[in-house]
């Protein structure tokens, strides 16, 4: 989609659609920095065409100086360790949320591996400076509760470190699945890494061997076309996603699961996934979202729209994502009408407190592509939407508003009729 302010989406009366999904921009960023640690030959294959994964490649593939990587906080978290132990001098900068959005945790335990890295403007905050050097290993702690991120980009250059690395981590885990994702792909390049236990993981020295990989498509795009179907009206609505794996390393294949009782069925079927309708078996939804974060803003719309109350936690680190997410969910659903609370220690709830909606409802998206994609469904149960900077769907899903097009929804300019 060429840039607009904003865009009027309408739901179609009839459901029927088979979608090419993109390929998973957390396996696609993953495997650039192990195949980049392995030599960078071959290149992994069916990369994500996304944003997050463009920044990606492009950093790989440039010499010293400054990297922009825009909005990518993945990117961010990855290439921080990366250029840490590797040759040369650069500065990571980002969007101006980037810029305020903390990164202490993991400079903290890279430099207490001896990585030379320095803050250029805030402390605890990009951008930052790093001279790659050789990184020696030995037991570091770490919290474990803050992101998934700081965790998997360790463990990555582990085995690059003189004498590996055993990781010791503190007061919970948040993302779990998405450490195991890390910690699997690791051994597919042909490292030696493992948990010692539920809180340590420790990552023999070992050089990384060059090998194929094929990334699959990601199940966190999934969860829109669950949202879709689970709110269609239409009694035999049925969606095909293609390129998507029963045996997925990625946590947000739960989506499966959480969306049964919300009236979604999941077949597979030759490669990919069949959804269709079921009975709606929920009236109220308790959830502990920690290891599946990614999904929390597609079950509460979902949950808001069916009229299912709800109690979701384990959120604390949705407040500083790609924006305040929680806050977002709040403001953008109580246009619709939806009275939405929220804790300190990341719970989100709804007791099904309504007031008036908006008849015609103008969704912000906040720079965050999951807040566009997962309130955009909602217009097949409260009406027409209108959807402001519909381009950041581009981080992980380029092609959302063409298949939600293709799939029967009414997409024009806001002012369009």
């Amino acid at each position: 989609m060429s840039f607009v302010e904003s865009i009027r989406v309408t739901a179609p009366l009839r459901l029927s659609s088979a979608v090419c999904l993109p390929a998973s921009k957390s396996l696609s960023n993953r495997a650039l920095i192990l195949s980049a640690l392995s030599g960078g030959v071959p290149q992994p294959l069916n990369l994500s065409d996304c944003d997050d994964t463009r920044v990606m490649l492009r950093a790989l593939r440039m010499g010293d100086g400054l990297v922009d990587i825009g909005a990518a906080g993945t990117a961010m978290r990855f290439l921080t360790a990366y250029f840490s132990q590797a040759e040369g001098s650069h500065t990571i900068t980002g969007t101006e949320r980037m810029l305020r959005r903390p990164v202490r945790v993991l400079v903290d335990a890279l430099r207490q591996l001896g990585a030379s890295v320095s803050y250029t403007g805030a402390v605890g905050f990009p951008p930052l400076r790093i001279e790659g050097r050789r990184l020696r290993g030995g037991t570091l702690s770490l919290r474990g509760d803050v992101s998934s991120q700081y965790i998997s980009a360790l463990l990555m250059i582990a085995p690059k470190l003189s004498g590996g690395l055993r990781l010791c981590l503190t007061g919970g885990t948040v993302s779990r699945p998405y450490i195991d994702m890390t910690l699997r792909m690791m051994c597919e390049f042909g490292a030696e890494a493992r948990w010692e236990g539920a809180d340590v993981i420790c990552v023999s020295e070992k050089p990384y061997e060059a090998v194929e990989y094929s990334v699959e498509s990601d199940w966190s795009a999934a969860g829109y076309w669950y949202e879709a179907v689970a709110l269609s009206r239409d009694a035999d609505a049925e969606v095909t996603l293609k390129g998507l794996r029963e045996g997925s390393l990625q946590g947000d294949s739960r989506v499966r699961d959480f969306f049964l009782p919300l009236g979604v069925r999941t077949t597979f079927a030759g490669e990919g996934v069949r959804l269709s309708k079921c009975p709606l078996a929920a009236s109220h939804l308790e959830l502990d979202l920690r290891e599946q974060p990614d999904l929390a803003q597609t079950l509460v719309a979902t949950c808001c729209c069916l009229g299912v109350t709800f109690r979701l936690t384990g959120l604390h680190n949705l407040r500083i994502k790609e924006t305040d997410r929680i806050t977002a969910l709040q403001k953008e659903l109580g246009k619709l009408g939806f009275v939405l609370r929220a804790t300190d220690d990341g719970e989100i709830s709804w007791t099904g407190e309504r007031t008036q909606p908006m008849a015609f409802p103008s969704i912000d998206t906040y720079d965050d592509h999951r807040m566009a994609m997962s309130l955009a469904p909602c217009c097949l149960q409260c009406g027409a939407l209108r959807v402001n900077n519909p381009q950041v769907v581009s981080k992980s899903y380029p092609r959302f508003w063409d298949d939600l097009s293709q799939a029967g929804f009414n997409i024009t300019k806001a002012d369009e009729r």
